[in-house]
């Protein structure tokens, strides 16, 4: 861990899919760090579970029950969080969904459209409307999680591995275009084997306690965070 606990104190940070795993465990992390973290999922229940965990450790948090593939809410968002804070400083871009695992010539269209909205074109929208604030920010750190099939094409996950491959691309871009500023960092996170609902979903079999827990893969985020690490690097968590 970071030698400051508390280096985020003071600052903003949005997290999406943070209603579980490892976007819950990440969003607990940077609100021990002293962050204020905005909560993002569509469900509020959920949201609202890890919100009173926050708070009870201390921290601060709001949700923002938000369906990321509909319409022009993460505009919305972008601007009711504009309104009320002048910077965003940490943005992670971990919401997304599996989809099935099957020959890339039985890929269901409409399912792949809906696995691309979400893990790309979302991610595209979350950057471009958080943008100013990032910008605003003394400094500030963009996390897109992603995952090993994203650069290691494997049998079956065509449909899901091909969305993080264009997530990495297009994060990457972004941070290439930014880099010339000097303040805005961004990170691609392979979690590696962490014990998630995804993981179940594609693993059935497989023994939860066989792998890692999602508050790993948080406080690696977390260090990266703290630390002097550059822009645009892709990094694994490893055991």
């Amino acid at each position: 861990m970071t030698d400051n606990q508390d280096f985020l104190s003071g600052k903003l940070a949005l997290v999406t899919g943070a209603s579980r795993g490892i976007g819950a465990a990440t969003a607990a992390a940077l609100a021990k760090a002293g962050a204020h973290v905005i909560l993002v999922a569509r469900t509020a229940k959920a949201l609202e579970d890890v919100e009173e965990q926050i708070h009870e450790a201390g921290g601060s948090a709001t949700i923002a029950p938000l369906d990321l593939t509909e319409g022009e809410g993460i505009g919305k968002l972008a601007a009711a969080v504009a309104e009320r804070w002048p910077s965003l400083e940490v943005l992670v871009l971990n919401a997304a969904t599996l989809g099935s695992l099957t020959p890339v010539e039985h890929i269901d269209s409409k399912e792949y459209a809906r696995i691309l909205t979400l893990n790309v074109a979302a991610n595209q929208a979350l950057i471009a409307a958080f943008d100013p604030l990032l910008r605003r920010s003394e400094r500030a750190d963009v996390v897109a999680i992603t995952s090993s099939v994203g650069h290691e094409p494997r049998a079956f996950w065509g449909a899901y591995g091909s969305s993080k491959a264009a997530l990495e691309n297009l994060v990457l871009a972004y941070g290439d275009e930014t880099e010339r500023l000097g303040k805005i960092r961004v990170h691609v996170v392979d979690p590696g084997a962490t014990r998630t609902r995804m993981r179940e979903l594609a693993f059935p079999g497989e023994e939860p306690e066989s792998v890692k827990p999602p508050q790993v893969v948080a406080d690696f985020i977390l260090d990266r965070l703290g630390s002097d690490a550059p822009t645009k690097e892709r990094v694994r968590v490893d055991s």
